[in-house]
């Protein structure tokens, strides 16, 4: 008789083989968050870089597109409401395409100013147009041009206009219409606003080109347009910030015209836009005085 020995054996895990499948499984899983960390990062930084080329491109065109036109006034324009003396008054705006403070003593406030310590500047230009930057007619018929001041400033980091009736201004009429003066915010997330004047003066130019000779400040205006000279362009810089957290390194700094380089908060994608406009009524106009 033979005996007949059954040996039952179970096959299991030994602990280097659990250790390395927990290690492997860390590895992995820390892979899978990094990519999940940085997908996340990159989303940030598409739709900043998307926020602020947008913002940018509208705002300087918005900006060209206003400002473009200053000093205009087409005496012979068969819109333009004739309620005013218009010689006076077309005289008067193509002498003031870039409003100074206190040009308008019922409205000292108005005008271009030079923001201390790197401030934001504040810029003022007139022109005969249908409406005022915010859309308003201020009183007037859909379709007449008449003679109106755009303010444009940042307030609380809202790049802001508010519009004004010239002869408001000038207290030829009394406010009608949307005459509040209340200023619409244009771009949000403006960082700084910076602007400088191009200014021609035909007897230092000694001919009638009305180019510029100089890019100069605010401040320094009243001098330059008190010796003949006049405003022909305008130099625009714009410092705009995306509207999501990325986390940049190193932080990058910016010099906007004349102003000493800044370096924003480093939790935010910053991007600078310049643009230089020049003022075709009032080239023309400097064109046709005599040296």
């Amino acid at each position: 008789m033979s005996l007949i020995s059954h040996s039952s054996k179970q096959a299991g895990f030994s602990l280097i083989e659990v250790l390395i499948t927990l290690a492997l499984g860390l590895l992995i899983s820390g892979a899978i968050v990094q990519v999940l960390v940085s997908n996340s990062v990159t989303e940030r930084l598409n739709r900043s870089i998307a926020s602020v080329q947008e913002s940018g491109r509208f705002v300087v065109s918005r900006l060209r597109s206003e400002i473009l036109m200053a000093g205009r006034y087409d005496i012979l324009s068969e819109n333009l409401n004739t309620d005013q003396d218009i010689v006076a008054e077309a005289s008067f705006v193509q002498n003031h395409p870039v409003i100074l403070p206190g040009t308008f003593n019922a409205f000292a406030d108005v005008g271009v100013v030079q923001g201390a310590d790197g401030a934001s500047d504040r810029l003022a230009v007139s022109v005969l147009a249908e409406q005022d930057c915010r859309g308003y007619r201020l009183g007037y018929p859909a379709g007449q041009e008449f003679f109106i001041v755009n303010e444009y400033f940042v307030d609380g980091n809202k790049l802001k206009c508010r519009g004004f009736d010239g002869r408001v201004l000038r207290g030829q009429k009394v406010a009608t219409g949307h005459n509040g003066h209340a200023a619409f915010t244009l771009l949000d997330d403006v960082e700084s606003f910076q602007v400088l004047y191009g200014y021609t003066d035909n007897s230092v130019t000694n001919d009638n080109s009305a180019r510029p000779v100089s890019y100069i400040t605010a401040d320094r205006l009243p001098a330059a347009l008190g010796s003949n000279g006049q405003v022909v362009s305008i130099r625009i810089a714009v410092l705009i910030k995306g509207d999501a957290e990325v986390p940049i390194n190193p932080v990058p700094s910016f010099k906007l015209l004349n102003e000493a380089a800044m370096t924003p908060s480093a939790s935010r994608l910053y991007k600078q836009f310049e643009t230089t406009i020049t003022l075709r009524n009032s080239k023309n106009f400097m064109r046709s005085r005599k040296v």
